[in-house]
């Protein structure tokens, strides 16, 4: 897997969100108190990479109010461009927001949407710097963005086929939402931009339910690279013992070597916020594949790391930087002393 030499290694686009959530485990429905985060599928990619050492930027519309500038603000504080922001001066722009209540066994945590109509479903193509398509290594995007509407589905395929036009790999993630779309309306789609993507992440779940695959993880994951000139293959498996203890690793499908890689998993994460950890493990493998020229092991490596880091973590955003990981890694793997402390 070759990527061009170009000035942002990765670039993502997507829906910026507002999270409101109720401290603690208070309920949504009582309480007085939400404390604001910013997230989005795309952005927890973009944000997780850079804190890692790539150069990121991110693909999105908001709104130019205060609202707007606290996103921005945010946003490039974690180190991620915001040279590809389109700005809405609409009395009407409004940001997509939506309300998070955190769960404790048996009560299973919630999610309340309020995204319709934000600025960045008015998104369209021509409001895209068309700089952005030779400037970037790596562009990447996910079902969410796709499943909006069908006028940001034109405009994300058109991304997609706009970038591969112009030599960057393509990074696709399912991340399937059944309040969304349909799973029929999600594999119809998603097949037809499949011939362009070259790095895909399927969970094992949504390749059985979503693409009617069977058989073995591995027989399904290395179906997709049979049927599209996909490169690699990542299929993400959570176990959930409770809201508070997950375990978590993945599987890994290399086409150019014919190769599978996986590694043992993090076993009973101390789950703080799951939010966003899926996208941490993208930002990981990313990384990994970048940083070494396309080596799959190293992307499953760091993919299993930044994602069970981010579980423990409040909000969207990871905030592990090369180092952390690189230390979570070693002790990983390490099956010496491990001190219960960094200090």
């Amino acid at each position: 897997m070759i990527f061009p030499n170009r000035s942002f290694d990765l670039v993502t686009m997507g829906q910026l969100m507002l999270r409101l959530s109720p401290p603690g485990n208070e309920r949504i429905a009582r309480s007085d108190v939400f404390e604001k985060n910013v997230g989005g599928a795309e952005l927890n990619v973009a944000v997780g990479a850079a804190l890692l050492g790539l150069h990121t930027g991110i693909i999105s519309k908001i709104p130019s109010h205060d609202l707007g500038q606290f996103m921005k603000g945010t946003i490039r504080s974690y180190g991620v461009s915001d040279d590809f922001f389109i700005y809405d001066d609409a009395p009407d722009a409004r940001v997509a927001v939506y309300y998070y209540e955190y769960g404790a066994y048996p009560r299973k945590p919630q999610v309340i949407y309020d995204r319709r109509n934000s600025s960045f479903f008015s998104l369209s193509s021509d409001e895209i710097s068309p700089d952005v398509y030779e400037k970037t290594k790596c562009f990447h995007t996910s079902g969410i963005t796709l499943a909006l509407s069908p006028e940001i589905r034109n405009t994300t395929i058109e991304a997609i086929k706009k970038f591969k036009e112009k030599g960057a790999l393509i990074s696709f993630d399912v991340n399937f939402r059944g309040n969304l779309w349909t799973g029929d309306e999600a594999r119809e789609t998603i097949l037809q931009i499949l011939p362009y993507v070259d790095i895909f992440f399927c969970s094992e779940s949504t390749a059985k339910l979503t693409f009617l695959k069977d058989g073995s993880c591995r027989e399904m994951i290395k179906s997709f690279t049979k049927d599209y000139p996909i490169k690699a293959v990542f299929a993400t498996q959570r176990t959930v013992h409770s809201p508070k203890s997950h375990s978590f690793g993945s599987l890994a499908y290399d086409a150019e070597k014919d190769a599978y890689f996986e590694e043992p998993p993090y076993e009973n994460i101390d789950v703080v916020d799951r939010i966003g950890s899926g996208d941490s493990y993208i930002s990981g493998a990313l990384y990994g594949l970048i940083s070494s020229g396309g080596d799959v092991r190293e992307a499953v490596k760091y993919g299993n790391a930044t994602s069970a880091m981010k579980n423990t973590i409040p909000g969207d955003l990871p905030q592990s930087n090369l180092k952390e990981i690189n230390a979570v890694i070693e002790d990983h793997y390490s099956t010496g002393f491990h001190s219960e402390m960094n200090r």
